[in-house]
């Protein structure tokens, strides 16, 4: 059914409840019946063991099934990480040229400073593999799968803050309010998991982190899409939802038939007033019974072999840690959720570059290996797609004085910055893209924002322009009215 007819649909619902009963049942807990497997699964070219979806997804044979996006909240430093610039080293402690400069806006933090004095990388730097990717010292794990990962150094957006540019990447635009990529995803795609959220979304801040940024809800949100396809948080201590285990002197029996009668008391709101909102109500309760079976096994890391556990490093079973959530995500696609998003704060280097930064890397770097190399080894690399980066960059000139080095730091710098890919699809052992001699306007092949999301769709089966969804008088869509798919970056 596509958008229109939903919405035509929706319309008449009112007039058809009053004339049918025995509808109401059969609508509202139609989506129930699909998870069961007492209903009809979705049609379309990959509804093999898919629950929910739209009807024409995918319009094209996907190369990728899953995404874990590894989001790295704060803005890495790609000068210090992944681009490279060995010439900068001559210009220490001068002022960036007014011709690279141009009239470009940062933070408030550095706005005003006339002189914007050249930080060369502090690190040092070592080529990989046989595609010679230059990698900086501080992520020895990530150099190692260099030829599994796929860099994208001309990444730019349009936002200078860190909520707005993080929320632009996500929802396509700046103010929240509209659907994250994962909702998109789901909305469209549906999931392979009938016990465990299509979307899951799990985030983490290192123990030592000084630097660390919100996590807003709105990341993770549906937007004007039914709630159904929010994100759902795993907790970082405890339980990893809420209300998981029940009530002492409940049974699961008992669960199960006050379950049932609240459905029915939700059917019958329904009928009367045909709130799609009702509908998810009855759906994510009926998830929230199948979870508490599901999710204890999910969480038991017991049946991980020492050599897995070892592969992620020594913060693995910390619960909350990024390594504990990189197994997880693998964990999670393993038993068919589509969408995985984990959140890792305290990259937001503005004073604390020297000290911060070698420690972000020390916990995101095995991590994030392992999740590579643990997908490749169970097969799974080749249906999912991982993603590594953050929502901007940080600048080549120093914020603070360039002789406290204790105290040095970079500003946002959303004009150049680096990301990286892999699996799902994406072309291997690639580097595309250049910044300038000093990591700050990007010279060749530029990818934005949409043009990241319009890929990342079309690598699920997705063309971006016709998953739309009607809202206030217009079809809207992931990528507003903007974005290209780079087919370079296409295996």
């Amino acid at each position: 059914m596509n958008p229109d007819q939903q919405r035509a649909a929706y319309l008449t619902r009112r007039q058809f409840f009053s004339k049918t009963a025995t509808g109401v049942g059969a609508i509202a807990l139609g989506d129930l019946l699909t998870r069961n497997g007492l209903g009809a699964m979705a049609t379309g070219a990959n509804a093999a063991h898919r629950f929910g979806g739209l009807a024409d997804l995918p319009h094209f044979p996907p190369k990728a099934k899953h995404v874990i996006y590894l989001l790295q909240n704060g803005g890495p430093p790609h000068l210090d990480m992944f681009d490279y610039k060995p010439q900068m080293e001559q210009f220490r402690g001068q002022e960036i040229p007014a011709s690279v400069l141009g009239d470009k806006r940062f933070s408030t933090m550095t706005a005003g400073v006339k002189k914007k004095l050249v930080l060369p990388h502090f690190t040092g730097f070592k080529q990989y593999g046989k595609s010679g990717a230059w990698v900086c010292d501080f992520l020895p794990h990530i150099g190692s799968i260099a030829d599994d990962l796929c860099f994208v150094k001309s990444m730019h957006t349009g936002a200078v803050n860190h909520a707005p540019a993080i929320c632009f990447f996500l929802t396509g635009a700046e103010q929240p309010g509209r659907p994250s990529m994962g909702a998109w995803t789901t909305y469209g795609l549906g999931t392979e998991s009938d016990d465990l959220p299509g979307f899951v979304v799990m985030t983490s801040r290192d123990k030592e982190a000084s630097c660390g940024q919100i996590f807003y809800d709105f990341y993770w949100s549906s937007g004007f899409l039914p709630s159904k396809y929010q994100g759902v948080q795993f907790r970082g201590s405890g339980d990893p939802v809420l209300y998981l285990s029940n009530p002492e002197g409940m049974s699961r029996e008992v669960r199960r038939g006050l379950l049932d009668d609240l459905a029915k008391l939700n059917e019958e709101h329904y009928s009367e007033f045909a709130d799609p909102e009702i509908q998810t109500r009855i759906t994510q309760y009926e998830m929230a019974y199948k979870m508490q079976a599901s999710v204890p096994d999910l969480i038991d890391f017991k049946k991980e072999s020492p050599e897995t556990l070892a592969m992620y490093g020594p913060d693995v079973t910390r619960q909350g840690s990024f390594a504990y959530n990189c197994l997880m995500a693998r964990r999670l696609v393993e038993r068919g959720v589509r969408f995985v998003q984990c959140f890792h704060a305290g990259w937001d280097h503005h004073n604390n570059l020297s000290t911060q930064f070698q420690i972000q890397c020390r916990d995101t770097d095995q991590p994030s290996a392992a999740l590579v190399q643990d997908l490749k080894q169970r097969g799974l690399l080749e249906d999912t797609l991982v993603i590594w980066g953050g929502e901007f960059g940080r600048t080549p000139f120093i914020q603070g004085d360039i002789t406290d080095t204790k105290r040095w730091g970079r500003d946002h710098h959303p004009y150049a910055f680096t990301t990286w890919m892999a699996g799902g699809g994406i072309k291997p052992g690639l580097s595309y893209g250049e910044s300038d001699d000093f990591a700050f306007n990007v010279v060749k092949d530029p990818v934005d924002v949409h043009d990241f999301q319009a890929t990342v769709l079309h690598l699920l089966g997705v063309d971006h322009e016709r998953l739309t969804f009607r809202f206030q008088g217009r079809q809207f869509r992931l990528t507003d009215v903007h974005g290209n798919v780079v087919k370079p970056l296409l295996s």
